[in-house]
């Protein structure tokens, strides 16, 4: 889990990173110093209520019975995966525009005044930390009780963000965000069709879905449960050696569709010919 977890807190990460990134630069920039304190209130704000909600839907849910438990996690890994999913598709067309979206609701906001800025800056980072708390309660409840790797994993890909987010504002570091977000969608595609498998097994044994006992597959006498690399393919891709029908189905349409879906190439909008670009016509005399 350590690796997976590392990777959705680093694309998770910089996606905040980037938005404060871009609103604390455009105010220093215009010299409006002044609205910075603003900022750092909805994002402080934004933060605050996403580890609240990372701690009750982690920890508010030990004292109830074994299969609300499993409901409940069935139902945020799911979430989850809808979340994800959207916020992949989004930042492939969005990493062009991002920046001047943001730089022009700021703008609008510092007319308006305090709240209007600080609004902005929760908006932009409250999104990911909504994401980003129903993602580690997936993660953690897919390891396990006293397994801590999502939560180093959580820390180091989180961490290694915000120290990017820094060296880009400060312009030590150049990323192409395009190639960026293409490659770690990937990625976060095979695993959130990982979180989806272990969210429908939850609710197969919450007794909401069926087919608990009706396996696809069940390669527990090659790939020992315990082995290194069954821990591995578990800890990246959600992968059990014991698969249900319906885990199995879900797994490979999700894969197949929406990876389908994100590989297709970007249509770019053609941007109409302004006066100065058009051709001149010749005049007869």
């Amino acid at each position: 889990m350590l690796a997976s977890n590392a990777l959705i807190g680093l694309r998770e990460g910089l996606e905040a990173a980037l938005v404060v990134v871009i609103l604390v630069a455009f105010l220093v920039k215009t010299d409006r110093r002044w609205a910075l304190r603003h900022v750092w209130l909805g994002v402080g704000v934004a933060v605050a209520l996403s580890v609240a909600l990372g701690a009750v839907l982690t920890y508010g849910t030990k004292q109830l019975t074994f299969e609300a438990q499993e409901l409940i996690g069935g139902l945020a890994s799911i979430l989850a995966v809808v979340f994800v999913t959207f916020m992949v598709f989004w930042m492939r067309t969005a990493s062009r525009t991002i920046s001047g979206e943001l730089k022009g609701k700021l703008d609008k906001a510092l007319e308006l005044g305090p709240f209007a800025i600080a609004l902005v800056a929760f908006l932009g980072v409250g999104l990911e930390g909504l994401e980003t708390a129903i993602f580690f309660y997936a993660t953690t409840e897919a390891a396990g009780q006293g397994n801590h790797q999502p939560l180093i994993g959580w820390v180091i890909g989180l961490g290694a963000a915000v120290v990017l987010g820094w060296l880009i504002y400060r312009g030590a570091v150049k990323i192409n965000l395009g190639r960026f977000f293409r490659y770690t969608g990937i990625l976060l595609i095979l695993v959130a069709a990982g979180i989806l498998s272990y969210g429908i097994h939850d609710l197969q044994e919450a007794q909401f879905l069926p087919g608990l006992s009706t396996l696809a597959f069940d390669v527990s006498a090659t790939v020992e449960p315990t082995s290194w690399y069954a821990t591995l393919l578990k800890g990246i891709f959600n992968f059990t050696p014991a698969t249900t029908v319906l885990q199995a189905v879900a797994w490979v349409l999700y894969v197949g569709i929406v990876l389908t879906l994100f590989l297709r190439p970007v249509r770019v909008k053609a941007v109409p010919p302004t006066a100065s670009t058009e051709p001149r016509r010749s005049v007869a005399a």
